[in-house]
Order: structure tokens, then sequence, then C-alpha cells
């Protein structure tokens, strides 16, 4: 199980380490150097880490009938929106603005966590995520990720677990 950490370096926690230690939840900080001029997040997150590209997972917000929706999935892949559409019970799934998104969760783009948000917002997380003891999500920051078991992200975001993750 991953040692629980309730500081990372360079200071206080984010909104979602503060929530994670708030629910008493095992987690792990990983720090590294974001470069800003990366193609990929989530990919140059995986590369600093040496994890897996299918154990690294981005959140991703998008709009389902007009309600902003988040999704988890892989790094290594992308967002099938009509199955996320699906998965919550919708028509019609479009990615959200980026300045909405940001708003909306508190959150940059390229640190969007689904923990700790400032409004919480309905999740799905692609199942493949149940595959692994453990997977890494955003912190809340660029170049900072938290490890943490995937049946806990589930419920401390109230996720649905759907394939909503298209492999590249």
């Amino acid at each position: 199980m991953a040692k629980k950490q309730k500081k990372q370096a360079g200071g206080a926690g984010t909104p979602a380490t503060v929530a994670l230690t708030a629910a008493g939840t095992a987690f792990t900080v990983h720090a590294y150097e974001h470069d800003p001029a990366h193609p990929s997040y989530g990919e140059e997150a995986a590369q600093a880490m040496g994890v897996s590209p299918d154990r690294v997972f981005k959140t991703l917000v998008a709009e389902v009938d007009g309600e902003l929706t988040v999704a988890v999935v892989p790094v290594a892949g992308s967002l099938d929106l009509k199955a996320l559409a699906a998965a919550v019970g919708g028509k019609r799934a479009v990615m959200a603005d980026p300045a909405a998104a940001e708003r909306t969760t508190g959150y940059v783009r390229g640190g969007i966590s689904p923990l700790g948000q400032r409004k919480r917002l309905r999740t799905v997380l692609d199942d493949s995520a149940s595959a692994h003891a453990t997977i890494c999500v955003s912190a809340g920051r660029r170049g900072l990720e938290v490890e943490l078991a995937p049946g806990d992200l589930a419920e401390l975001t109230r996720a649905v677990l759907a394939p909503v993750g298209r492999t590249a």
C-alpha cells in the first residue's frame, strides 16, 4: 500500500493533497520538474516518474448535455466522448472550454486534479484503472502527481467506472 504523505517538497499541500489527507487516504506524492515545452503533460509525467503510461491518468473536463463532467483516462490514450456521455446517461459530450474547466475546478490546465476541485463535478474513471494496484493522477499542479489506489480515487470522487478511454 502506498505511504501516506501530508506534505510535498515545495511547501503546503494542494487542494487535492489536502482532500486526501483529510479523508485519511493512503497516497504518495511524486514531484518532478515540469518542462513547459513538452507537448503532453501526462506523457511528461509518466516519463519523469518512470511509470508506465497506462498507470498515469489524465483528468479531462467535458460537457455532457451542457453539464461539466470529469473523465479520468490513461495518458497513453484518449477520451471516447460518446462512451463518456453514455456512462452518465447523457446524449452528447464535447470537450469543455478550458477557461470554464479552470474556473470550475480551481486548477490550471495541465494540473487539473480529479480531487479537491472548487466545485465537485461528476466523475467517470476509465475502468482500466482497476487493473492496477495504484494509479497516478494530477495533484493539482503541473509537475506534481499523487499515486493512490483506484478504488480510493473512485470513492473520493464518487466516480462511475466505465470504459471511456481509447487506446492510442
